[in-house]
Parts: C-alpha cells; sequence; structure tokens
C-alpha cells in the first residue's frame, strides 16, 4: 500500500471583484509551492511483518508437529524475503486420529498485539504465495489458509482449498461451514503454480457475514485477475471471542497416496487492515 500523491498544480487564476469605483482585472494570486493542497496519505495496514525482523513472531502460534515425532525437521521458518513451510508424507497430526497432517500458523501479531477480527467489522488481509508443483489438489481437505474461532475451535468457516475434480486440479475459496461448502472462486490450479502470485480477500465476520476472495496470477497492483468472487449469508461468527486466520498445509491423508508427498508453501508480504 503507498502513500496518496501530491496533487499537480496550485489553484486556478483569479479576478477580483468588480466595485463601482475599480473595472480593471485584478493580478493573478501568486502561490508558492508549499501552499499547494497534498491529499493525506493512506493509512498503513494495521498488519505488515517483515519476516527479517518480525520472524514467527509475527503470528500467534505454529501448529506442526504437535506429536513431537520428528524434533529434527523445520516446519516453518524464515527463508530470504519469505516464510516457508514444509510438511512430509509421514507428518500426522495429533486430531483426526491419524488421518491428517498439519503445518500451520495462526493469528496475526504486530508490535506483540494480537490482532482480532469480530463480528460486524470488515477485514481484508493480502498475501503473496508461492505453490510448487509438488503440492497436489487432494480428493478430501487439503486447505492452504482457513478462518476458525480460538475459543470454541469453531469452523473451519472460509477456506483456501487445494481441490481435484477428476484429473483437474483446483485452487477454490468456499464458505466451507455453509451447507454443501459452496465455491466463493474456483480456477484451474496448473496456470498458478510454480510462481508467485497474489490472494486478497474481504471477509465480514457473522453469523451471516460476507466474503469475497480475488487471486491474481502475478504479483503488484498490475497483476491479472485469475479468478474473483463473493458471497452474502456466510457462516464465519466470532461466537462472543475473535475470528483468526490461519495459514499453511492442513490436509487429509486419505487422499490418493500420489497427491500425498513431500512438499511445501511459500508466503510473502502479508497485509491486513480493517475498514
Amino acid at each position: 500500500m503507498t502513500d496518496s500523491q501530491p496533487r499537480p498544480g496550485g489553484f486556478p487564476r483569479r479576478t477580483a471583484l468588480r466595485t463601482l469605483a475599480v473595472s480593471a482585472l485584478a493580478a493573478p494570486i501568486a502561490l508558492s509551492p508549499l501552499s499547494r493542497a497534498v491529499a493525506a496519505p493512506a493509512a498503513a495496514p494495521l498488519w505488515h511483518p517483515n519476516p527479517a525482523t518480525d520472524g514467527t513472531k509475527a503470528f500467534e502460534g505454529i501448529e506442526a508437529d504437535r506429536g513431537h515425532q520428528h524434533p529434527g525437521r523445520k516446519y516453518v521458518y524464515v527463508e530470504g524475503d519469505h516464510y516457508r513451510f514444509d510438511i512430509w508424507a509421514d507428518d500426522r497430526d495429533t486430531t483426526g486420529g491419524g488421518d491428517r497432517q498439519r503445518t500451520e500458523v495462526k493469528g496475526m501479531v504486530q508490535n506483540g498485539t494480537a490482532l482480532k477480527m469480530r463480528d460486524g467489522e470488515t477485514w481484508t488481509i493480502s498475501y503473496e504465495m508461492y505453490v510448487p508443483s509438488t503440492l497436489h489438489g487432494t480428493s478430501k481437505f487439503t486447505h492452504i489458509f482457513q478462518t476458525k474461532t480460538p475459543s470454541t475451535n469453531g469452523g473451519p468457516w472460509v477456506t483456501l482449498d487445494l481441490t481435484r475434480d477428476g484429473g483437474t486440479e483446483l485452487i477454490q475459496a468456499r464458505a466451507y461451514a455453509n451447507p454443501g461448502s459452496p465455491s466463493i472462486a474456483s480456477t484451474r490450479l496448473a496456470p498458478l503454480r510454480d510462481k508467485w502470485i497474489t490472494v486478497e480477500w474481504t471477509l465480514t465476520p457473522g453469523s451471516k457475514g460476507a466474503a469475497a476472495c480475488v487471486i491474481r496470477d502475478g504479483t503488484g497492483p498490475g497483476a491479472p485477475v485469475a479468478v474473483q468472487g463473493s458471497r452474502t449469508g456466510v457462516t464465519i461468527p466470532d461466537q462472543g471471542d475473535y475470528v483468526r486466520p490461519k495459514w499453511g498445509i492442513y490436509r487429509s491423508v486419505q487422499s490418493a497416496k500420489t497427491d500425498i508427498i513431500d512438499t511445501h508453501l511459500l508466503f510473502r508480504n502479508f497485509q491486513a487492515g480493517r475498514k
């Protein structure tokens, strides 16, 4: 997000009021550059972590290898200008009776304070993401973004999923807690792999909230839109607490073994703000 630029030029030329005694036009008023009107700067995002200085303190916590089965592995860490999330085929989470695996971070922390999305508020969240060819769409669930309510463990409410429709892999934003988990926006995954892409969310928590998602094929303000969509009546309640986003890889291992392989996911340029 950049600050607004000064408006070019100064005020227009003016003429003096005619009076009974004076009928000649007045000379133009001279203005110094400092007297020109300047637009107020745009508000900075509430959350804008820098991997180099904030590290994983940009999040409320990490959820990976919670059963301490692989103490020598690194799961979430800074790599250059981005965060890297690793997962292995033999990882298993402590939930689900061994049918799933998880490498995720949760929450948004800026200067030591957790940001909390509550009912009726509208939040924008954006980030850049790199999906490698080894991270597959699956027949069972694979969430790479989800929203939940911490105090109740309610949700996931809204998710970004890597799914499969026969032989076609999809990236799909979904109102996951609504009946049938309807799509908000969906497109083929293949053209968006092995490159940096941009994901932009607009979320309004509530029992009948709203969600919109834009996925851009590339980075920067001119990146073309690969897919976009929105829904109202979306189940995303704070349940008297708050809604917390999560990023990473959370997937069922009950999909085809050829889809559950060692892989990773990269994120950078996180930003979030409240409208």
